[in-house]
């Protein structure tokens, strides 16, 4: 093992930040993570994966260390299912596109999120129509009090709305360091009817679609709205979808009658924080190297330079316009640090 010093993180985080970790260290197992962890001549430690869901907004006072624990491997086939699992290192996407290749069926609504795998759990991440927990079976976790490994089944994990048990009560008390999927072969359901994958299946020109087809819609999609962050830096979507009231929906309908809603239970509807920011004249606009993306206004963006705590003050100040137009309050989905 060795320890580096004043090294900067901006190719660590998608955001592409430059501030600098005090003490950062790779660790590309699990006994090296739990020697790590041991290690008391650096009593403040942060974990970091893939950076794809925070901003960074000063140097980091700690030891950095970097999950890059990689693999992956079949635990059990049935015939119409398996089981795969995935360690914590793995990139998001790529672990769907070798799950494709294999005609294991079932995360390929999420292409393209950026991310590693032992991270996905934390927000129950999700797009077009579908959830990580919908394909969860388990994920192991370190306990960084007993150094131990547990087992957390779907269950254990109250998932919500990109929320989970490890954004809350157990947060910052586990590191996830594999996880476990249950995908279909042979026989698999598709998920088109949400969003925009249905027409651009047909511009694609494809009428019978296979899980291939349907991940290449979606990278499709995102990719004509979302910034590619090896190119502008960002964190995908920076806020979460709001849920309010029925209520509340009614008044807020009164004022903005053609307000998209989708509902999420027989008392609640969800609002598209994009729409919200849109309307408020956001999308689009730049405030000198980081902006607000045109093309996706959930967007926040780093074209090069910005400080952290820039971006921060940017998000801020949408939030509490949001707030006075709409009378509605926008979560952040990243992690501020």
């Amino acid at each position: 093992m060795r320890i580096q010093h004043n090294i900067s993180l901006k190719n660590y985080n998608t955001f592409g930040i430059d501030v600098k970790a005090r003490h950062f260290i790779s660790v590309s197992t699990l006994s090296e993570l739990i020697a790590v962890l041991q290690l008391k001549d650096y009593p403040t430690k942060l974990i970091l994966g893939g950076g794809s869901n925070m901003l960074l907004t000063k140097n980091v006072d700690a030891l950095v260390i970097h999950i890059n624990i990689k693999g992956t491997s079949v635990l059990e086939e049935k015939p119409n299912h398996i089981l795969v699992k995935a360690n914590a290192g793995e990139n998001w996407h790529e672990f769907i596109l070798w799950s494709l290749d294999n005609n294991f069926g079932g995360l390929e609504n999420m292409s393209l999120i950026p991310g590693n795998v032992g991270t996905s759990p934390i927000q129950n991440i999700g797009a077009y129509g579908v959830e990580l927990k919908d394909y969860f079976i388990s994920c192991e976790a370190l306990n960084l009090s007993t150094l131990e490994i547990e087992v957390f089944k779907n269950e254990d994990c109250n998932f919500g709305y990109r929320n989970s048990i490890f954004k809350n009560e157990r947060k910052g008390k586990y590191i996830i360091t594999s996880v476990v999927f249950k995908l279909s072969i042979n026989t698999h359901t598709l998920h088109t009817n949400y969003g925009a994958i249905t027409s651009q299946l047909e511009t694609m020109q494809i009428s019978n679609p296979t899980i291939k087809d349907v991940s290449n819609a979606v990278i499709a999609i995102r990719q004509s709205k979302l910034p590619d962050p090896k190119e502008i830096g960002n964190s995908g979507s920076f806020f979460k979808n709001p849920v309010i009231s029925n209520e509340a929906f009614k008044q807020l309908k009164q004022s903005f009658p053609n307000v998209p809603n989708y509902p999420v239970s027989e008392n609640e509807i969800k609002i598209p924080a994009g729409w919200l920011i849109e309307t408020a004249g956001f999308k689009g606009k730049t405030f000198g190297n980081y902006g607000v993306h045109k093309k996706q206004a959930l967007v926040l963006v780093n074209y090069g330079g910005a400080k952290g705590e820039d971006i921060l003050a940017l998000s801020k100040i949408i939030q509490k316009t949001i707030y006075r137009i709409f009378n509605i309050s926008i979560e952040a989905e990243v992690n501020i640090l």
